[in-house]
């Protein structure tokens, strides 16, 4: 009889590069899909969590585990003194006092607190808030007490660096003076990573089996700066954060996230320690998943893969069976392997394919794999 392995046991021996009895499952949503899946499921109830920098990575946990997920995300969440909140004319303004719009389906940024900033002055002008700050974790622990036992439990810290600060002061001149070394840069990126790192230490503590971290550097044909440039401004500070996670548990698994094109970049990752390659976006320039597999896989592991583009909203189910038939061939062999979309699947996604690619991650991933 075959073993049959629980979801975190599966999780952990795919990231260990080993063949668990099927290919492990990670799927993330956005709150439209979450709807469709809800009336779908019978699952009136479900965690969304006020989540400024994660929010779709933690919540809908509970429709997500009942379709096939392996993994269960936490993350932090506005604290309890400042939550998320309405000021009027279609406005929102969150803890970091950025504020959005509501435009169509999504909440875009509007106004950016620092974007004055010129002197180091104005960045210690600036109240940053509290990485531990009461009921940021409130959730993370009930999700962790519910699901950590069966599940593997993945702590999110993304937008670790780079994109919280350009959150802060916009991304075009936050770009420029990236590029003119402005003083204030330095110390904003150190203020940003020691927030992201208080965090990511906390998920660890709670019980995270691997922590997300990433930033998006990417576009579809190539990073939006050169690979000297991060390495100047962003390698050494990644390399930082990781090194003090592996003090909190040797153990721990890294993930890295990035949309778009970045395998400039893959071997300075796993130089400062990343043990997993997340979005893999499959129509970005040099992101071919079997090269990066092949050139890439006995050092990390893949997370990611599918086109959430254009086969999986835009397909037809025959479409995105050959989809994941095509990841799984790519890069699931010998293990190292996590199944997921190159981003969250969109509002774009009818219900109908949301359950026909679990369907079909289930159905295709059992090890041992056919042959090509």
């Amino acid at each position: 009889m075959a073993i049959r392995y629980s979801p975190k046991e599966r999780v952990l021996k795919a990231l260990n590069h080993e063949e668990p009895d099927r290919v492990p499952i990670f799927i993330t949503i956005v709150p439209q899909v979450a709807e469709q899946l809800s009336r779908l499921l019978g699952i009136p109830e479900y965690c969304h969590a006020d989540s400024p920098l994660a929010e779709n990575r933690v919540s809908f946990t509970e429709l997500l585990v009942a379709m096939g997920n392996d993994v269960v995300g936490i993350g932090p969440c506005a604290p309890t003194h400042s939550p998320t909140r309405s000021i009027g004319n279609d406005l929102l303004i969150n803890e970091w006092q950025i504020k959005f719009r509501k435009i169509g389906l999504y909440a875009e940024m509007v106004e950016h607190p620092l974007a004055h900033a010129e002197t180091v002055a104005d960045i210690e002008a600036f109240a940053f808030p509290e990485a531990l700050a009461e009921g940021r974790f409130d959730l993370a622990r009930q999700m962790v007490a519910k699901y950590g036992k069966e599940y593997a439990i993945c702590g999110d810290a993304e937008t670790t660096i780079l994109e919280l600060s350009w959150y802060l002061v916009g991304l075009e001149k936050f770009l420029m003076d990236l590029a003119m070394e402005k003083d204030y840069v330095s110390v904003l990126l150190d203020r940003v990573m020691h927030y992201s790192l208080g965090v990511a230490k906390e998920l660890v503590r709670l019980g995270a089996d691997f922590i997300w971290l990433g930033d998006d550097v990417g576009t579809q044909k190539g990073m939006m700066m050169s690979p000297q440039m991060w390495r100047a401004h962003f390698k050494e500070r990644m390399r930082h954060v990781i090194s003090e996670l592996r003090r909190e548990n040797p153990a721990i698994k890294i993930a890295y996230h990035c949309c778009g094109s970045y395998s400039q970049i893959m071997p300075d990752l796993i130089e400062i320690g990343v043990d997993i390659f997340n979005a893999l976006q499959p129509k970005a320039a040099k992101m071919d998943l079997k090269t990066i597999k092949d050139t890439f896989g006995a050092q990390a592991s893949m997370f990611g893969g599918i086109d959430i583009q254009e086969a999986i909203p835009f397909g037809s189910l025959a479409d995105i069976e050959q989809e994941v038939i095509r990841v799984i061939q790519a890069a699931a062999r010998g293990g190292g392997y996590l199944l997921a979309g190159a981003h969250n699947l969109q509002a774009d996604t009818s219900v109908e394919k949301v359950v026909h690619l679990f369907q079909a991650a289930k159905r295709h991933g059992s090890y041992p794999l056919p042959a090509d």
